[in-house]
């Protein structure tokens, strides 16, 4: 027997494959407390997926996206992609087009932080949420919403977690992504890779375009922000916790890659 599951407006028949019988050219879907199935799927219209609370990892292409609280995932149609998230809370928007302008940046993903204009724009879409009904002031708000996603994109690469396809890699990433709070041991990690230190340094740098250093320092600081989702620890604990000697050490890393200082979101209480 067939089992039709509606998820965003779109049917889904088995896992990973959808239906779209929906006419209208955009639209959007807001849900707090968001439970996703942990499987890889697409479907036939481009995705603008904003974070409202919490935090999402979106796993496409051999990475990881993370996606915290305040930003926007773009997703090209017919993209695979897998969705996970340890998040205690997680509010999204998910909004859903037919058709996009003709620019590259249409054609990517694309992650990025919200600035205060386009987060009002969303937020205000939000009244039209699982709404399909036809409305001209929706569709109308909606194509400015889509025309203007290219100039308020700032690239944030630094929210990629690289995964590499040579498979002598992937016991040195479990390692560091398990024994994150300790200090690299290059010799450890070049015995689980099976290749000298000179080789696994170079062929990982090769495979996903960062260093090994790099690696760890990113995986310390998606760790840090699962942590500050909690609200259950003060920054000098989190900092601590992954690895750091000091708040002001964790501060200045943490600041390097996500280009803000970390902060508790005490109004969340």
């Amino acid at each position: 027997m067939q089992n039709d599951n509606i998820k965003c407006g779109l049917i889904e028949q088995t896992n990973s494959q959808f239906v779209d019988s929906i006419e209208k050219e955009a639209y959007v879907w807001y849900e707090k407390d968001w439970k996703h199935d942990n499987y890889e799927h697409s479907h036939n219209r481009s995705q603008l997926t904003f974070v409202e609370e919490g935090y999402q990892y979106f796993h496409i292409d051999h990475k990881i996206y993370l996606v915290p609280q305040n930003h926007v995932i773009w997703i090209p149609s017919g993209k695979l992609h897998r969705i996970s998230s340890e998040a205690k809370t997680v509010n999204l928007m998910v909004f859903l087009f037919k058709s996009v302008f003709n620019d590259d940046f249409y054609q990517n993903v694309q992650v990025f932080a919200v600035p205060a204009v386009l987060k009002e724009m969303l937020l205000y879409a939000s009244k039209w949420s699982q709404s399909l009904a036809e409305n001209e002031e929706q569709d109308i708000f909606f194509r400015a919403i889509l025309k203007s996603l290219p100039n308020f994109c700032k690239e944030s690469n630094f929210l990629e977690i690289p995964v590499p396809k040579d498979e002598r890699l992937i016991p040195v990433c479990d390692y560091i992504n398990s024994n994150f709070k300790y200090n690299l041991d290059i010799d450890v990690l070049s015995e689980k890779a099976k290749m000298s230190v000179r080789n696994l340094q170079r062929i990982f740098k090769n495979e996903t375009g960062i260093t090994l250093q790099k690696y760890h320092q990113l995986v310390r600081i998606l760790k840090s922000i699962e942590l500050i989702d909690t609200k259950q620890y003060t920054l000098s604990q989190i900092a601590h916790s992954i690895g750091y000697q000091s708040l002001s050490a964790f501060t200045s890393s943490y600041f390097s890659v996500m280009k803000s200082k970390p902060k508790i979101d005490k109004k969340r209480f």
